[in-house]
């Protein structure tokens, strides 16, 4: 009995422990002191808890496409921003967007800092040192 007891506050521990290991801190995954800045189709929309994820179709300077995936804020606060699912597919015309670099180097990772769509909207969910908003 007391093996099962054992066990099961091990495991209840484990899995409360999950959360709070998964979870990671911008600065920790992103390198917060530079930004790229891509121009592209939106392909995809991950519109989940706890961030959401936008995968971005870029072309490169050699013709190939590479697809970005940037993650930004979380559901609730997307809604707040204005936004939902189907505004930022975009209807398949470009958007502009800086974001974070992945911190360890990551290829085509990053955090996305503001959105500029093709219509002229322009929603920014953080701020890129010295970059200023489109007019």
């Amino acid at each position: 009995m007391t093996r099962t007891v054992t066990s099961l506050v091990v495991a209840a521990a484990v899995l409360a422990l999950q959360p709070a290991v998964a979870h990671h801190s911008l600065s920790g995954q992103f390198d917060v002191d530079k930004s790229v800045h891509i121009t592209g189709v939106v392909s995809k929309v991950e519109w989940v808890t706890p961030h959401t994820y936008v995968y971005v179709d870029v072309k490169q300077p050699d013709g190939r496409m590479a697809t970005w995936r940037l993650e930004s804020l979380p559901v609730a606060m997307m809604r707040k921003a204005g936004l939902d699912k189907k505004q930022l597919m975009g209807e398949g015309k470009p958007v502009e967007i800086d974001a974070h670099p992945a911190r360890n180097g990551t290829p085509f990772l990053g955090y996305m800092l503001h959105i500029k769509f093709d219509d002229g909207r322009y929603v920014a969910f953080s701020k890129v040192p010295g970059a200023q908003p489109p007019p």
